[in-house]
């Protein structure tokens, strides 16, 4: 993840360039998930499930990868690019049962994320177990990787520029979620489709009256960020290491949602955060890349276990700090009864 790229290790602006661009691809899921957030509660729909999306998509895109590169002997980067859609798939798979539960049976929305977040980890745990660690399993017991990560797309003229020109050397899910950034703002507030999306989330009656499908587009937009956040799954297995662990997700969905909050539902805002979140766990990568530079005072920044809950804890603070100075959509999390 972090690569000196010449000068010395030492220099000032290689570290901050470093943590620049560490930060900016660690925020990767972050901004996939707070999308897919911000898309979900706009229109009205509470979505806590989105950590068990990602985990689902990270699964079911790395799983595609293998069985194309291995199974069906696809060369490897359309195996990557295969497994991206059908991570893309699951996650909107997982947000249809959050969609059906929540709109159509009008479950209580928090107990709706949180069956697709224990569904996710009981799947995930399931198969892994029983497709490459049991006997007879479809590769002889023998766990595969993936076929490689996704190759870095370096942008041209801004990767030449010494030392800082490492910050555009990305990868395509990194550029894609900056790109889907700029999109989600144009969309929810300069398009039709999203004032629609806005209205239903604000006064879903009020936009009943005026010809808008409240369900239908409840359930698009449901299903429109579990794919963003089958997305920011795909980052896990298939940009960031070539292999699946249970749990792997790590907290992060749960962190996607207070970067969404902390932006106060905008996608810029929500990106923002979502780099705030992302320093913190760039920090600890980097901290641990140039750990003879730590004086010995600060020795505990040495130890990786400390410095990783820097993420955790900032995510308290935050969400200690802005609770009631944000403002949700009026009918987040409100059935709708037509």
């Amino acid at each position: 993840m972090v690569v000196a790229v010449g000068g010395q290790k030492d220099s000032p602006l290689l570290i901050i360039t470093s943590m620049l661009a560490t930060t900016i691809a660690v925020a990767t899921p972050l901004t996939l998930g707070a999308l897919s957030g911000i898309f979900c509660e706009r229109a009205g729909v509470v979505n806590i499930g989105i950590e068990g999306m990602m985990l689902g998509a990270a699964f079911f895109g790395w799983l595609a990868a293998i069985y194309m590169n291995t199974i069906f002997d696809v060369a490897p980067l359309p195996s990557l690019l295969v497994g991206v859609l059908f991570a893309m798939l699951s996650g909107g798979l997982f947000a249809l049962l959050h969609a059906v539960l929540s709109i159509t049976y009008k479950v209580d929305q928090i107990i709706g994320g949180t069956v697709i977040n224990i569904l996710a980890v009981g799947i995930t745990g399931f198969l892994n177990r029983q497709l490459f660690f049991e006997k007879g399993s479809i590769f002889g017991g023998q766990v595969p990787h993936a076929p490689g990560v996704l190759p870095r797309l370096q942008i041209p003229f801004l990767v030449d520029i010494p030392v800082l020109g490492r910050i555009f050397d990305q990868q395509p899910l990194t550029i894609a979620a900056i790109l889907l950034v700029i999109i989600s703002h144009y969309v929810i507030f300069y398009t039709p489709w999203g004032l629609r999306m806005r209205a239903v989330g604000e006064h879903p009656r009020a936009a009943d009256t005026v010809g808008i499908n409240v369900s239908f587009t409840r359930y698009a937009n449901v299903i429109i960020g579990g794919m963003l956040a089958g997305l920011g799954g795909a980052y896990f297995t298939l940009e960031s290491v070539p292999s699946f662990e249970p749990l792997m997700t790590n907290g992060r969905g749960f962190i996607s949602l207070a970067a969404m909050i902390f932006g106060n539902w905008t996608p810029f805002g929500a990106w923002a955060a979502s780099l705030v979140f992302g320093a913190a766990q760039a920090l600890q990568i980097n901290l641990q890349f140039y750990r003879e530079l730590i004086p010995d005072q600060w020795a505990i920044l040495q130890n990786s276990y400390v410095v990783g809950l820097a993420p955790y804890i900032l995510t308290m603070l935050i969400l200690t700090g802005i609770i009631g100075k944000t403002t949700p959509p009026a009918a987040d999390g409100i059935p709708y009864e037509k």
